[in-house]
């Protein structure tokens, strides 16, 4: 049975809606939306462990990892569950999200309902920077926005 859920990011400057589909688990997980008020570029997009905005997207925590990896990139066999790599914003600070991924799920235990999506200020370097946060959190910078994943209506 198809499952539905979605994001309605929110941060001072930057907004956008994230929707999440999965036919049926065990299949890839299609991640589609906008993203808008970013800086031209790429912009680090992780899924946090905690569906918790009490302290803005602080309390978000770290990214999901059940398994106990270390970071990386989407295509990468050591990663974070929630690890999706980057979004990159054009010249008119939007960027289109159209990927699919096969580590999210949204049944079992890499269900990512309930948690939080964070877009971050600076590139994610994918676990390959060097940077002493580059295996936790690919030295990503600050999160400019965030929000907490939800179920959607079929």
């Amino acid at each position: 049975m198809p499952q539905k859920a979605v994001c309605v990011l929110k941060g001072d400057k930057v907004q956008g809606t994230v929707w999440f589909n999965q036919e049926a688990e065990g299949k890839p997980v299609a991640v589609t939306g906008e993203i808008k008020g970013l800086g031209a570029g790429l912009h680090g997009f992780h899924v946090h462990e905690f569906g918790d905005t009490t302290d803005g997207c602080t309390s978000a925590g770290p990214h999901f990892n059940p398994k106990g990896k270390t970071h990386g990139g989407p295509g990468d066999a050591e990663r974070h569950v929630g690890d999706l790599g980057n979004v990159t914003a054009g010249g008119d600070g939007v960027a289109k999200i159209d990927v699919k991924d096969s580590l999210i799920s949204l049944f079992g235990e890499n269900n990512v309902v309930g948690r939080t999506m964070v877009v971050h200020a600076d590139p994610d370097d994918l676990g390959k920077g060097g940077h002493e946060l580059s295996k936790t959190t690919g030295n990503a910078g600050a999160r400019v926005a965030c929000g907490v994943i939800g179920l959607a209506k079929a």
